[in-house]
């Protein structure tokens, strides 16, 4: 076999991708060839010894992981993953068979270019064996750049025992990324253990965290193994790490440094093995810089920060969701499948979520059992759903406006402002009894126009001059 010095294959049986892809690398200077699929991959081998891979996962005949899997065996040189399919599961299916870098498409050329550069620079770093467990199905969904970027991020660092610290508002889903990364880590056979500290008193949080002696306190009448026992070899997930107490802060700081404690009233020193991973909707830093939490802890912690992005943030994710929990509820619920009309996914999709997936997923399950038909349509979603952070009667406008439009009426917008007109002005009448001066400036309009757009409508209450 002969060795093609710093030679890079591409396998992609998109001939576009593979056209512009080899173009910007020789441009770059490398020397490129390029193939359809996995099958001519593996003839090229009987005679060649290229330095780098860059393959597609889903290709006709062999996918790309068994390629990279091969590829590995045999010790050839990093492998960089290109694939549309950016779930959590492909990607850290990628980085387990030994990939480097993971490129979602479509991707900017430049990083191509500078991620096969690093690779080259960094030969020694891939020689990850292949793992071939099967993958695990999970959760997260999304194709949002932002989240592509998590499970990119979360099939990176999985496979390492490092400490993770997860950000993002509340309902984000903090914790499904949480099982993602135990569950794509070599500790995935072992427990997965969770812990929200803002949920337990903090006269008992210490209890447990590590656990407590027969007679260390009152009521305790015997040995409980605290969440860290429980947790051994595996992971231990403690949410809202934010509110810990500064005093249990001192002791988790040094469990995390020595990989030692004891039980609340016990002598026996316990060492664990146990990886960490927290998360927060809180500023840690603004925390630290107030004095309510530890520095030193929060290095501990944040060795690797993933930022999970609101849902207003990824709004393109919305309608992918929307149907996922509607079908979801139904199943669990045991009740007729539903579906949603375009009219009401895009209706969906508008909204702000404060509550962000936790509360999208609130509002499929109960348009799971309260949807009549099957059906949904804008009026089903109600405004007690509304999120929008322009107030609810814009979002009962706009179920309006769709509904009129799917319905095929006309001059929706001549009737909209007539109302819209009606009704300003006869709260603003009724507001300063029937005082149309006033009430004309309380509107910001003149008095001449109030009376104009009045016309001969009536008011609840005498108009004075």
């Amino acid at each position: 076999m002969t060795e093609s010095a710093q030679e890079i294959w591409i396998a992609d049986d998109d001939r576009g991708i593979r056209f512009v892809l080899a173009e910007a690398l020789r441009d770059a200077g490398l020397n490129v060839r390029e193939f359809g699929d996995a099958e001519a991959v593996r003839e090229a081998l009987r005679t060649s010894s290229p330095a780098l891979l860059l393959t597609d996962v889903r290709m006709p005949g062999e996918d790309g992981l068994a390629l990279i899997a091969a590829w590995k065996a045999q010790g050839l040189g990093p492998v960089i993953v290109m694939s549309a399919f950016t779930d959590v599961a492909t990607t850290a299916a990628a980085y387990r068979a030994g990939a480097v870098d993971y490129l979602a498409k479509p991707f900017d050329l430049d990083q191509a270019v500078a991620a096969v550069q690093r690779a080259l620079a960094d030969l020694p770093t891939s020689t990850t064996a292949p793992d071939t467990a099967p993958a695990p199905t999970h959760a997260l969904l999304g194709d949002s750049p932002a989240m592509r970027e998590v499970f990119r991020l979360i099939g990176r660092v999985a496979a390492s025992d490092l400490n993770v610290l997860i950000t993002g508002e509340t309902g984000t889903g903090k914790e499904l990324v949480a099982r993602a990364l135990h569950d794509e880590s070599a500790r995935r056979g072992k427990p997965f253990v969770a812990l929200n500290t803002a949920a337990i008193p903090s006269e008992l949080l210490e209890s447990e965290l590590f656990g407590h002696e027969a007679g260390a306190f009152t009521g305790a009448t015997r040995r409980h193994a605290g969440r860290f026992e429980q947790a051994e070899g595996g992971t231990l997930f403690l949410d809202e790490i934010g509110d810990m107490p500064l005093a249990l802060q001192t002791r988790l700081l040094r469990v995390l440094a020595g990989g030692e404690f004891y039980r609340v009233g016990g002598r026996e020193l316990i060492r664990g093995n146990v990886r960490i991973i927290a998360a927060t909707h809180q500023d840690l830093d603004a925390r630290v810089a107030a004095g309510q939490f530890r520095a030193d802890l929060k290095h501990r912690l944040d060795v690797v920060r993933i930022e999970l992005p609101p849902l207003r943030q990824r709004r393109a994710d919305i309608p992918l969701l929307a149907r996922h929990f509607l079908a979801a509820a139904a199943q669990e619920l045991q009740l007729a499948p539903k579906r949603f009309s375009k009219a009401a996914l895009k209706a969906v999709a508008q909204r702000d979520f404060p509550g962000n997936v936790r509360e999208l997923e609130n509002l499929c399950r109960r348009l799971a059992v309260i949807a009549p038909g099957n059906e949904i349509l804008p009026s089903d979603l109600g405004a007690g759903a509304s999120s929008s952070s322009s107030g609810g009667w814009t979002d009962a406008l706009r179920e309006w406006v769709t509904q009129a439009l799917a319905d095929g009426e006309v001059d929706i917008h001549t009737r909209a402002r007539a109302a819209l007109d009606q009704t300003l002005l006869q709260v603003a009448l009724d507001a300063h009894e029937g005082h149309r001066q006033h009430a004309a400036a309380a509107l910001g309009v003149g008095r001449n126009t109030l009376t104009r757009k009045l016309g001969a409508s009536r008011t609840r209450g005498p108009a004075k001059p």
